[in-house]
């Protein structure tokens, strides 16, 4: 999300900073590009003006005419302002709800309601709660079954009739069977609808009125573009949205609806959800300021390093270190690592945190990065346990049996082999400082 904003944003602040002395002019150029920018990112026109004033009356203010680096100055105040815009970030709050606290769901049919349904069970109890779902939607074909699977897939208890009753009536009935196995929080999954359908909409209300939720969370597709307003704002008039979950966050370019949808219902966005899979990683609480980061090209080095230490665990980083350092790395070791990798996200995801790294995304072919490291499991799995701790017994015949198991040539098990020994003569040379990097000294002797 925010690609080609992050991208037009940053050739904007490139060109200020290379400024000495910044005028009037130069922050008027900058902020119609940012202007354009927004706009083209799918920002409601009203909000892009309220944002670019603010922008500019700091900017041609004296905190920028006193800077030592103008340039940087205005980076700094467009990163405070969007944080500002986004908003503060959301949480769930129960206060004054009492267990079963019930969380609605809510939003446009297609919008991910179903999936984040899921993702936010698995989200809490991950948090330690006691998640309970129910299948509220009687209008979409398979919602019901789609629920179900999902349920028993992350192993939360559910609450179904089919598609003949009421929906108030499922959710009333299925709040009652949560009560009585002692859940701590209910989903209620409801069907999606338009802003402007007065029945169904009424419906909802009915919902609401009979579960007394204490959350009721708009569920919206970050792609939606300029209807954005209209939808979080109709919501908002007929069941008083608390939040938003912004979906398919990873796959929208633009993403203006994420500041569009805050900025005109004045609710917080509480998650932003990631991907089709149901995991922990693919539903993440809402960082506006770690949004803003990303949007201006610098990274989330926070969420990277969070993802991290959940992927990797300290004890087995120590032992795979001296192993690395007694040059004992073997092909197992580099499977595991491969697999925890993957487990942080993808490769993109993983680069769009780290800083300066943004405007190299678009030259990575993610899909073929994506083959290339399955082809690489695979191999390394059609190995023995001995093979892998002790490649050097690989001869013809064992490589052969290799590519036939993983479905590749021998000259790809070769690639691998070949990979994995250049790795173990650079850490071979890591261990005994002879290892030059360009403009670093040699590391020092760590045995």
């Amino acid at each position: 999300m925010f690609e080609s904003l992050s991208n037009r944003l940053q050739d904007t602040f490139d060109r200020l900073g290379r400024s000495g002395t910044l005028n009037e002019k130069d922050v008027d150029a900058a902020m119609r590009e940012v202007r354009m920018a927004l706009l083209e990112a799918d920002v409601s026109l009203p909000i892009v003006k309220d944002f670019v004033k603010r922008v500019k009356e700091r900017a041609v203010g004296a905190e920028v005419a006193k800077a030592l680096k103008p340039g940087q100055m205005v980076v700094k105040i467009v990163h405070e302002e969007l944080i500002e815009t986004l908003g503060e970030p959301g949480r769930l709050n129960f206060s004054g709800s009492t267990k079963p606290h019930v969380i609605m769901l809510v939003g446009l049919q297609g919008s991910g309601k179903t999936t984040t349904a899921a993702k936010l069970a698995l989200h809490l109890r991950k948090e330690g709660r006691q998640p309970f779902m129910i299948a509220a939607d009687t209008y979409r074909p398979a919602a019901v079954d789609q629920l179900v699977t999902l349920a028993k897939q992350i192993g939360v208890p559910y609450y179904e009739e089919g598609v003949s009753a009421k929906p108030e009536d499922i959710a009333v009935r299925g709040l009652k069977a949560a009560k009585e196995s002692d859940a701590a929080v209910v989903i209620i999954d409801t069907a999606g609808r338009l802003q402007i359908d007065d029945q169904l909409m009424t419906e909802l209300e009915e919902i609401k009125r009979r579960t007394e939720p204490a959350e009721v969370l708009l569920v919206a597709d970050s792609m939606t573009g300029q209807e954005a307003v209209n939808i979080a704002d109709g919501f908002n008039k007929r069941v008083g949205i608390t939040g938003l979950i912004l979906t398919k966050v990873d796959g929208d370019a633009r993403g203006g609806a994420a500041i569009s949808m805050r900025a005109v219902t004045g609710v917080p966005i509480k998650y932003l959800g990631t991907g089709e899979k149901i995991n922990a990683d693919s539903l993440e609480l809402f960082h506006p300021d770690r949004l803003a980061d990303r949007i201006l090209g610098m990274g989330d080095v926070l969420t990277l390093i969070e993802k991290a230490e959940e992927a990797f665990d300290e004890a087995e980083a120590l032992k795979l270190q001296k192993k690395m350092m007694e040059n004992n790395f073997t092909l197992q070791d580099f499977l595991d690592q491969l697999q925890k990798m993957k487990k942080m996200g993808s490769i993109t995801q993983i680069m769009k945190m780290v800083p300066g790294m943004g405007k190299i995304i678009d030259q990575i072919d993610e899909e073929e990065i994506d083959r290339r490291m399955k082809r690489v499991e695979a191999i390394i799995n059609s190995m023995t346990p001995y093979e892998r701790e002790h490649p050097k017994v690989l001869n013809a015949s064992r490589k052969r049996r290799i590519a036939n198991g993983s479905g590749v040539e021998v000259r790809d098990v070769n690639d691998v082999l070949k990979q994995f020994r250049e790795m173990q003569k650079m850490m071979k040379q890591l261990r005994k400082g002879r290892l030059k990097i360009p403009g670093l000294p040699s590391i020092p002797g760590l045995n």
